[in-house]
């Protein structure tokens, strides 16, 4: 069965989101360079998508290698890196890399919590963390689940250019997921995303059980701490 993240991230998710904020990245970018000093690291951008914190992380000094299923976003990543960079496809439950090729992963932008099962996820954390070199950094940036909840927004409707769009939000009746459909009014397309709403502590349960631990933490880009009602939640594990 097709996952809804194959069907999505595509050339309509380039459409109806042109203009994801570069400053936004170049911030999150910094934060990270300012704890860990990404300069001569080797960094694996996992599900790198466009590739907009990619290219920060490279203007930073580092070796990055882009990693995501979706070709039209890696083409646009192509396009920021140029012709030197290194792009790779694939799905991240398999990653085609050695054990201890990276000093650093990163997941950024909630880029994480689309699989069906939490052992997916699990295995996945697992996965990332053998690659890492010993004391490699894994970065983990989600949103607030808490927040989401508390500020759903159940309808609306955008004008993207010439497309109408419905959106509506809601929480799964068992309460994992926060589900986003998309009608596209002249076409009458329809692509769905489900993200799990996984608690901050729930993250560091699982980085833990990945054998990582969890150094430092932070609610926002700008380096805000923690926070309940924080935007983000920003955990950087080390592994042993």
């Amino acid at each position: 069965m097709t996952e809804w993240f194959e069907q999505w991230f595509g050339e309509e998710y380039l459409r109806l989101y042109p203009h994801r904020d570069d400053d936004e990245a170049a911030r999150a970018v910094a934060l990270l360079d300012s704890v860990m000093s990404l300069s001569g690291k080797r960094v694996l951008d996992l599900a790198c998508g466009p590739g907009r914190h990619a290219v920060h992380i490279e203007r930073a000094g580092a070796r990055v290698v882009g990693f995501d299923l979706s070709m039209p976003l890696l083409a646009r990543a192509r396009q920021r890196l140029g012709a030197g960079g290194w792009l790779v496809r694939g799905d991240m439950r398999v990653l085609p890399f050695a054990p201890r090729s990276f000093d650093a992963i990163v997941n950024l932008f909630t880029s994480f919590g689309y699989f069906a099962e939490d052992a997916e996820h699990q295995s996945l954390l697992q996965e990332a963390a053998a690659l890492l070199q010993p004391g490699g950094a894994f970065v983990l940036d989600f949103f607030n689940a808490a927040q989401v909840r508390a500020g759903l927004v159940p309808r609306e409707e955008r004008q993207v250019g010439s497309q109408r769009v419905h959106v509506t939000r809601r929480i799964s009746t068992d309460g994992r997921f926060v589900i986003k459909e998309m009608h596209l009014v002249d076409d009458g397309r329809n692509f769905v995303e489900r993200v799990r709403l996984f608690a901050r502590e729930e993250l560091i349960d699982m980085l833990q059980a990945a054998g990582l631990t969890v150094r430092t933490s932070f609610g926002s880009y700008d380096g805000a701490p923690p926070a309940p009602d924080a935007a983000r939640v920003i955990l950087i594990a080390e592994a042993p």
